[in-house]
């Protein structure tokens, strides 16, 4: 009885590692293709850098708030 309830806490400690993991390769993925798509837009267009620099980096702080709300919900799962 004992065992079958350590290893149902680390199957949860796991999934939650797992999910953190997902939740920060996510972020990674969506920040990368953020900075890529801006800097072919600056390059194309470099009038309008500003307006695409201040996008950029609002849409970056929502995925990294997604991102962290992901891990600490995973976290509260063990």
């Amino acid at each position: 009885m004992i065992t079958a309830l350590l290893a149902a806490e680390g199957v949860a400690q796991l999934g939650a590692a797992v999910g953190a993991g997902l939740a920060a390769i996510g972020a990674g993925l969506g920040i990368g293709r953020i900075g890529g798509q801006a800097m072919d837009a600056m390059a194309r267009q470099p009038e309008v850098m500003n307006k695409l620099f201040t996008n950029m980096i609002v849409a970056a702080a929502l995925i990294e708030g997604v991102a962290l709300f992901a891990a600490v919900i995973a976290f509260l799962c063990i």
